[in-house]
């Protein structure tokens, strides 16, 4: 006997507590890293969030002003003929009515 089997009595006294502690750690490895990764992005989000938005940018630029309400203006035309479309069999006075009113400038 030597003295470590006095040290470490748990290990001499259980000989498979190592292969235990190593299945322990090779469980609590990936969890460990993982959690150090989902740290790291929680404190970096708003600078990777700014950085996102920068990338989309610069492959999307946002439309002018002038571009957006006229796309607006042409999504509501479109829904009036939408809606004329629908009511052209059942009441086609109504759906002239809106046909005339998506012409209007």
């Amino acid at each position: 006997m030597s003295f470590l089997n006095i040290a470490f009595p748990v290990e001499t006294a259980f000989p498979y507590m190592q292969t235990l502690m190593g299945m322990l750690a090779a469980y609590l490895r990936p969890a460990l890293g993982l959690g150090a990764l989902v740290t790291a992005l929680m404190v970096f989000k708003p600078l990777l969030m700014g950085l996102v938005q920068a990338v989309v940018l610069v492959f999307k630029p946002r439309k002018s002003l002038e571009q957006r309400i006229l796309a607006h203006k042409f999504s509501g035309k479109r829904m009036l003929n939408r809606m004329a479309n629908e009511y052209s069999l059942t009441q086609p006075n109504f759906a002239n009515e809106l046909r005339n009113m998506a012409a209007r400038d």
